[in-house]
C-alpha cells in the first residue's frame, strides 16, 4: 500500500486530492493549519490527520518521522490577496514552506515530492495565448515568486540528491468550496455555487473577460497522475497544463442551462478584470500529455453538472 502525506489536506484541492486517493487504495496523512473532523468521518480508507504548519519545521518533520510516507504531495499555500498583503507569511508558507518539505523529504527517504505550481510563475511578458512550458518566469506577485522559487528548489534537491521532484503549474482552478478570498478567479467557481444554493451572484469582470480554467476534479487527478508517470519518460522536472478558455457571458450561459433562473449579473470591478486579462489564458500542455498522457475529463458542461451536484447534496 503507497503511503501518500498530503499538505494542505484540508484545502480546496486537498480534499479531492485525498478523496482519489483513497479510492487508489493509499494509506493517507494530511497535514493542515486546521481540521475537520466531518469530512474525515466521511471518508472510507486508511486516513488520518495532524494538525501544522508547514511553515513549521517540527511540524513537517514529525509526520514524516511517524507515518514514513513514500510521497508528499505539497497542496499547502498562502494565496493571494493574503499571500500579497503578508509578505513574511508568505515567504514563511510558500518558500520556507517548501524547504521544510524537501529537507524532510531528504532526511526521511521519501521517495517522491509532487508540488502543486501556478500560471501566476509567469510574468506581464508571457503570451497572452499561449504560453510554452519553458517559457521564462518573471512573476510580479509574491505568490508568483513563491512558486518560481519553489519549482527551482525542488529542481536542486533532485540534482544534488536525487529526490523525485515533480511539479505541476495550474491555470485558475474552479470547483465547490472555493471562496471568495482565494484569488480574483473565485468567480468561476462563485458562478456555479452561489445560484446552485438559490442565490444570486454578481460577476465582478466583463462578460467578454476571458481566461482557462480546470475543474479541480481534473486538478487533483492530474498529480496523480503525474505521480505515476514512468520517470523515463518525463523531460521536465515541472509541467504546465490546460483546460479550457472561457468566458465570463460563456460561463453564465453554461450555469443557465443546469441551473434553470440562476440570477447572474455582471459588476465589473476594474482591479478584478485587469487582474484577469494579465494573466495567460491558455498554458501549452502538449509536454504533458506527450510524457504522461494528460488530459482533463471534464470539460465546461460536465463540471458544472458534477458541481452543482456536489453543492445541493451537500446542502
Amino acid at each position: 500500500m503507497t503511503r501518500s502525506l498530503v499538505t494542505g489536506g484540508f484545502g480546496f484541492i486537498g480534499r479531492f486530492l485525498t478523496g482519489q486517493l483513497l479510492e487508489a487504495g493509499d494509506s493517507v496523512m494530511l497535514l493542515d493549519v486546521v481540521g475537520d473532523d466531518a469530512f474525515l468521518q466521511g471518508l472510507e480508507g486508511d486516513v488520518r490527520a495532524v494538525r501544522g504548519s508547514v511553515a513549521s519545521w517540527a511540524d513537517v518533520l514529525e509526520p514524516c518521522l511517524q507515518f514514513n510516507p513514500d510521497r508528499i504531495f505539497h497542496t499547502g499555500a498562502l494565496l493571494p490577496p493574503a499571500s500579497e498583503s503578508a509578505p513574511y507569511n508568505s515567504f514563511q508558507v510558500n518558500i520556507a514552506g517548501t524547504f521544510n518539505v524537501l529537507e524532510a523529504a531528504r532526511l526521511c527517504g521519501v521517495n517522491q515530492v509532487v508540488y502543486a505550481s501556478s500560471v501566476a510563475s509567469y510574468g506581464p511578458d508571457a503570451p497572452t495565448e499561449l504560453v510554452p512550458n519553458d517559457f521564462s518566469q518573471h512573476p510580479t506577485g509574491f505568490y508568483g515568486v513563491s512558486k518560481v522559487c519553489s519549482e527551482r528548489m525542488g529542481e536542486y534537491y533532485q540534482r544534488r540528491y536525487g529526490l523525485d521532484f515533480r511539479a505541476i503549474r495550474f491555470p485558475p482552478i474552479f470547483g465547490p468550496g472555493r471562496g471568495a478570498a482565494s484569488g480574483w478567479t473565485a468567480y468561476t467557481s462563485l458562478a456555479i455555487e452561489e445560484p446552485a444554493q438559490g442565490r444570486p451572484y454578481a460577476l465582478k469582470v466583463e462578460p467578454e473577460t476571458a481566461t482557462g480554467i480546470l475543474y479541480v476534479r481534473d486538478a487533483s487527478r492530474s498529480l496523480i497522475d503525474l505521480s505515476n508517470g514512468e520517470s523515463t519518460r518525463l523531460t521536465s522536472r515541472s509541467y504546465s497544463i490546460h483546460g479550457y478558455v472561457v468566458t465570463a457571458g460563456e460561463l453564465a450561459a453554461a450555469v443557465g442551462r443546469h441551473i434553470p433562473g440562476a440570477d447572474i449579473t455582471f459588476e465589473p470591478d476594474p482591479r478584478t478584470v485587469q487582474f484577469v486579462n494579465s494573466i495567460p489564458r491558455q498554458l501549452d500542455d502538449s509536454r504533458a500529455r506527450a510524457d504522461w498522457d494528460w488530459q482533463p475529463r471534464y470539460m465546461l458542461d460536465d463540471a458544472i453538472e458534477d458541481f452543482v451536484e456536489i453543492v445541493r447534496s451537500r446542502r
